[in-house]
């Protein structure tokens, strides 16, 4: 066991927050009772508690030797139970009357009556009114500061003071008509409890806190971080939820160091903030450096996504972004992705847009709708696994149009998917005219790859101008090519298969790279446009296996 500690201790040493959270759960009971017998109550002991172990993050690389945790630790408990203790007025006695010194050890009945003053301090402040007992239960059970109030319920600090002295007020009235027996059977209605975190660092405009594992906030949602410094709050937006209670977010303004251990409050409001270039430009280093530990090339991370390989091929190291609207199959595209390579061995860093709430997509304006709710529903997941990290930023409304799009220059891949696609039948619902891949426009792969890419685009814009102004003097024959082309880049997906009952399909870049030439090449003139639909390789086409 105390190798195992020091293993833990070790890790976390390094910045390793899942290696500390274990250790908080491994020593919280020991540092409460050391905590309890010494300031002699429930509520202080759990305080010192949770100001020891954010000191213990702050200071544990500075612990020479792992073994000697437990000791360590229990120094800090004491440390800030002292603290509290000098806060109290200390009694003097006479060194004759050592003897009738009570011991340290707190009585049973002692114990017993403590539970239930705190019974009743929590029944009490749930019956205050709405306007009192939202700041009575910040400031009297979670200790925080009239700022970290102001900050969370946006009220102005006279506000809160007036606030809480109405509180104390009619707590004062309720605790002297409280029933003995009536006590045990309240309970407090307080969702703070769970929506409290602490704040590990910020870097840059990234944000990575600590909250309940059991009662993460939900992906996109809002976060409220209290600068008590600067006497404000930090708006961020939840970007990741990356395991051990530990989620990631990205401030939605310029933001200044702030303190390890500040108080962070989940809102419980979902932001819909666009994010944009500027944001995105400051961010994506921070968060593909802490994806690929300084890894990148110009390999292609083969997915045996068709389309995506030929005319958006992912980058070892890099970035990816899949922008949509509702209804596109973002989440389906992105699991597919995240399935296909995260067992590989180069790092990527998915960026999810996701979409503002809309009618399209009813359940989005449900208040109580949850993305990572949705996505465990369809049995997917968040997108972070092996060695891909997966990222939820702020989306824009509607289409993504050129200009949308631009926002997402710094980003080396963008799977655009596009609703005119989707009702086309084309599955996945990639756009290869607004899709790109910084291997290409970069001339960073092959000669043959450049080539087919360049073709294949030259042929399906040809299609799609064609399509769209009824041009009957168009070559019939590079058209009919063109749409075997755009229907060779549809595929059956693996996530999918339960709705489509079609297995999905893997197709190496070789044999996509090689099918789209031949099309293009006319090798395949003999076969219909529906031969080509929602299957894999041409050895399969070729074979007879594909939808007629």
């Amino acid at each position: 066991m105390a190798m195992d500690h020091e293993r833990l201790v070790r890790r976390a040493s390094g910045g390793d927050v899942a290696a500390f959270v274990d250790l908080t759960r491994r020593f919280q009971h020991f540092a409460f009772g050391s905590a309890l017998a010494l300031v002699r109550d429930f509520q202080q002991a759990e305080d010192v508690v949770q100001e020891a172990f954010v000191a213990a993050w702050k200071a544990l690389p500075t612990l020479a030797e792992p073994a000697a945790f437990p000791g360590w630790l229990r120094g800090i408990v004491r440390h800030h139970a002292f603290r509290v203790l000098r806060r109290k007025q200390l009694h003097a006695v006479p060194l004759t009357e050592a003897d009738d010194v009570p011991s340290d050890d707190p009585p049973a009945d002692h114990i017993l009556e403590q539970r239930r003053q705190a019974a009743a301090a929590l029944a009490a402040i749930s019956e205050l009114p709405d306007t009192l007992r939202e700041p009575a239960a910040l400031f009297f059970i979670h200790e925080c500061s009239h700022q970290d109030i102001a900050a969370f319920l946006g009220l102005s600090a006279v506000t809160v003071n007036n606030r809480l002295h109405a509180a104390r007020s009619q707590l004062k009235q309720r605790m002297l008509t409280m029933v003995a027996n009536n006590l045990h059977s309240q309970a407090l209605p307080d969702d703070f409890a769970n929506r409290i975190g602490r704040l590990i660092e910020t870097r840059g405009d990234m944000v990575e806190a600590l909250f309940d594992p059991a009662a993460l906030p939900d992906l996109m949602t809002e976060l409220a971080v209290s600068d008590e410094a600067r006497k404000r709050k930090v708006t961020v937006q939840v970007m990741q939820r990356s395991g051990s209670g530990v989620v990631r977010g990205i401030a939605t303004s310029p933001i200044e160091p702030l303190p390890k251990g500040a108080t962070v409050l989940n809102s419980r409001r979902r932001s819909n903030m666009p994010i944009n270039q500027v944001q995105l430009e400051h961010l994506l280093p921070l968060l593909v450096a802490a994806t690929t530990d300084g890894r990148q090339s110009d390999k292609i991370v083969e997915t045996g996504i068709k389309v995506i390989d030929v005319m958006c091929p992912i980058r070892a190291g890099g970035s990816v972004a899949i922008p949509g609207e509702f209804g596109t199959g973002i989440t389906v595209v992105m699991e597919e992705i995240v399935r296909r390579i995260s067992k590989g061995g180069d790092p990527v860093t998915l960026l999810v847009p996701y979409p503002p709430p809309s009618e399209i997509w009813p359940p989005s304006l449900d208040q109580d709708y949850s993305i990572a709710g949705w996505l465990k529903v369809d049995g997917y997941s968040e997108g972070t696994a092996g060695c891909v990290q997966t990222y939820f930023v702020g989306g824009v409304a509607g289409p993504w149009t050129a200009e949308k799009l631009a926002v997402l220059a710094p980003v080396d891949t963008v799977v655009h998917l596009a609703r005119k696609m989707i009702l086309a039948k084309n599955y996945p619902g990639v756009d290869v005219l607004t899709a790109r891949s910084r291997l290409l426009e970069e001339n960073r792969a092959d000669a043959d790859h450049l080539d087919i890419a360049a073709r294949a685009r030259e042929a399906i814009s040809a299609l799609r101008i064609a399509d769209e102004t009824g041009d009957s003097a168009a070559d019939s024959i590079f058209l009919e090519r063109a749409r075997k082309l755009q229907a060779f880049f549809s595929q059956p997906f693996f996530v999918a298969e339960p709705f489509t009952k079609r297995p999905g399909s893997y197709v190496s870049r070789a044999d996509a790279l090689r099918g789209c030439r031949e099309i293009l090449d006319g090798r395949h003139d003999d076969l219909p446009v529906g031969a080509f639909y929602f299957t894999g390789s041409i050895e399969e086409i070729r074979g007879g296996r594909a939808l007629a």
